[in-house]
């Protein structure tokens, strides 16, 4: 499986982005899709999750009500909304395919295969 990533730049804060990833070979070996961003000198932490099937998503508890995550499934594709963006929200934002359980969907671990990442700046 391989994820393009693509979508970041830079932004004023109450601004919004949309990133998004794009699938490509056995996406059938993965049944979750991810967002994780990684800010400088901080560890990758997760964003939000989606099914390629049904409606299921998750959210970190920093980007709820911000951020929305949804598919286009003839595309392949993941989408991440970003409104209302902020400053703390500036990272480099990777999408990642995997088959976690419902327990482990927020875990890093959990995810197999990796995009390579884009940046997102939001100035104050």
């Amino acid at each position: 499986v391989q994820l393009q990533a693509y979508g970041g730049g830079l932004m004023q804060a109450g601004g919004s982005l949309r990133l998004s990833c794009a699938a490509s070979g056995h996406t059938g070996s993965t049944n979750y899709m991810a967002w994780f961003r990684q800010a400088p000198g901080k560890e990758r932490e997760f964003v939000s999750a989606t099914r390629w099937t049904g409606t299921t998503t998750y959210y970190a508890d920093s980007v709820r009500g911000r951020f929305t995550i949804s598919r286009n499934d003839a595309k392949n594709t993941v989408y991440l909304q970003m409104n209302s963006l902020k400053p703390e929200d500036t990272a480099v934002y990777y999408c990642a395919g995997g088959r976690p359980i419902t327990s482990t969907v927020r875990r890093e671990s959990s995810y197999t295969y990796w995009g390579q990442g884009t940046q997102v700046t939001v100035s104050s």
